[in-house]
């Protein structure tokens, strides 16, 4: 523990990608192998399930300093951050452990769980008293689930290739499903990442393995700009993109396994792509879209799959609902039929060929696909960059989120990097509402001393005028419940994005002058600020107090100009949803 504690500061303390390069390597060239194993977890984004509350963690940190609570939440509030303030409030043990991550995490942090809470309790205080202050940070990090360090997994696999000499994209691969909660980091996985393989020879650990996702990067210029920033509009693949999740099919051997983006297992998800798989030569893995399809019939070519079946794009949210079931029925089935819309080709015949052209990977995957099942992204023509633009508008009616370019001459690459190639996604503008801040929350890492998560609200019906407005105001500064069918403000987003630095502290500072009420870590305020919000979609949701759910929200801007009796109500998100 000593070792990654040590490890974790010295990321902390540089924003230098070299700096964190050399750490890592310092790190995995003195730890033992099993630590390494847990480090690895840890540091490329893997989640330790909570074991304890961190409000429970608090209060076992105030009887061990012998604080009242006030004092521990004023010290919170300086602080920013609850494990923060509990290595800071905690008094110091006489000596420091020297037992490794791996039995740390192994012998005393997973098996709390189940155990009697006064078993956990007596136990946590022992573990704090053989750890210095950034010691009982990470432990309680990890033992509240909140882990997260300033250190990308691409750092990470930088990291592995310098310290073992394999090369970086192979250990990219391997790393795909490392993460994955249902699998513990062993040593015996560690070892297998930076084992030793003869270039271009398959390893049978590979077996099931896919690919590292290729990314895109923003467009967010004007199309008056883009035949000078990209070129001709010949140079470019333009397909639409779609709104699904991310994912790899792979078939070697007889099998088929099926990856996300966020690089889990899926497989067993999604029968339907596991028997489109069977058409498919081993040796094969395609990259694409997995999406639900509705049996519509618009008519429309660019609707059309390969096979001539019609049908059009199904709303993500029929796709979250499938996700989320633990048992696939008929009904479930049935009712968010699932496809997978393939446009790109990364292996052949067991061959890696994303260092081919996007144009002749894709001549290869229309070659593969012909007379499969296997739906493929239309590639649309135009003949400038001016009537894309014009023809981008269709995008919500057409049930997608704009366009992906990809240059014709592009290798598939590694992450978000343009040392390959380069797609770029230009998607459509967001729907935009006009809401009121209405909680608040503080970040985390370097905001944790901030309060920029937000929740926001609109009001269920417009205001007659100001002082109707004005007088619900009064009455939440009274913290009067709000009497059915009168006017009110209904929270139906939260965000944390958009803002920059200098606007969030000068949100921050108008919170604390307003706030009502204090929940734990959050706060209810006084409404009194206007914000554009912008969001990529919107449904219906049962489970939200105004019904309505939207995706990906983030705010755009403070709207000084908007007095809050002109935000927008919930009739404007149904007119959204509607549309």
């Amino acid at each position: 523990m000593k070792q990654f504690t040590r490890l974790f500061a010295e990321l902390d303390a540089t924003t230098s990608t070299n700096a964190k390069v050399e750490a890592l390597q310092r790190y995995f060239a003195a730890a033992a192998p099993a630590d390494a194993a847990w480090a690895v977890y840890f540091l490329s984004g893997g989640k330790p399930r909570q074991v304890v509350s961190m409000a429970k963690l608090a209060i076992l940190a105030c009887e061990i300093a012998g604080i009242q609570p006030w004092l521990f939440d004023e010290c919170y509030q300086a602080v920013g951050d609850l494990a923060e303030t509990i290595a800071h409030i905690l008094p110091l043990g006489a000596t420091t452990s020297d037992v490794g991550l791996a039995e740390w995490v192994e012998q005393r942090l997973l098996p709390l769980r189940g155990m009697p809470e006064e078993e956990i309790a007596g136990r946590i205080r022992s573990y704090w008293s053989e750890l210095d202050s950034t010691g009982r940070f990470l432990l309680s990090k990890l033992v509240g689930g909140g882990f997260r360090v300033g250190v990308s997994k691409l750092l990470v696999q930088r990291a592995l290739a310098a310290h073992s000499g394999v090369d970086a994209k192979r250990i990219a691969q391997r790393m795909m499903g490392y993460t994955d909660g249902k699998t513990a980091p062993t040593l015996e996985r560690y070892q297998a990442l930076i084992a030793q393989v003869q270039e271009g020879v398959a390893d049978v650990q590979d077996l099931g393995q896919p690919y590292p996702f290729f990314l895109a990067h923003q467009l967010d210029a004007p199309p008056e700009l883009f035949a000078s920033m990209l070129g001709p509009v010949g140079d470019w693949m333009v397909e639409w993109k779609y709104d699904g999740i991310r994912g790899q099919v792979v078939r070697r051997q007889g099998q088929s396994w099926i990856w996300s983006r966020g690089e889990e297992l899926v497989t067993d998800r999604f029968p339907e792509i596991v028997a489109l798989a069977q058409a498919l030569p081993d040796g094969t893995v395609l990259d694409g879209e997995i999406m639900v399809w509705t049996a519509s019939t618009l008519g429309q070519a660019q609707d059309r799959p390969s096979s001539g079946q019609s049908g059009k794009p199904g709303a993500f949210s029929l796709l979250q609902q499938r996700i989320g079931r633990k048992t696939l029925t008929r009904k479930v089935l049935a009712d968010a039929p699932v496809t997978f819309m393939a446009y790109d080709i990364l292996e052949q015949d067991g061959q890696d060929i994303r260092a081919l052209p996007q144009r002749e990977r894709r001549a290869r995957l229309e070659a593969l696909l012909a007379g499969t099942e296997f739906r493929i992204s239309p590639v649309e023509s135009d003949s400038s960059w001016l009537e894309f633009a014009r023809r981008r508008e269709q995008s919500r009616e057409r049930g997608v989120e704009g366009f992906m370019l990809k240059r014709l001459d592009a290798a598939y690459g590694t992450g978000r990097t343009k040392a390959d190639g380069l797609w770029w996604k230009w998607k459509i503008d967001p729907m935009t509402i006009d809401c009121v801040l209405v909680y608040a929350q503080a970040g985390h890492g370097r905001r944790a001393s901030l309060y920029t998560d937000y929740t926001f609200a609109v009001w269920n019906r417009q205001p007659k005028d100001k002082a109707e407005a004005d007088a619900v105001l009064e009455a939440i500064a009274r913290k009067e419940p709000a009497q059915p069918g009168a006017l009110q403000l209904v929270a139906f987003a939260k965000a944390y994005s958009g803002l920059t630095d200098e606007e969030f502290k000068q949100v921050d500072a108008a919170i604390r002058r307003t706030t009502l009420e204090k929940f734990g870590p959050v706060r209810s305020v006084r409404p009194s600020m206007v914000f554009e919000l912008g969001f990529e979609g919107i449904n219906r949701s049962p489970r939200h107090k105004s019904g309505i759910a939207v995706r990906f929200p983030r705010m755009l801007r403070m709207r000084f100009d908007k007095p809050l009796h002109e935000a927008n109500t919930l009739q404007d998100l149904e007119a959204l949803l509607n549309a």
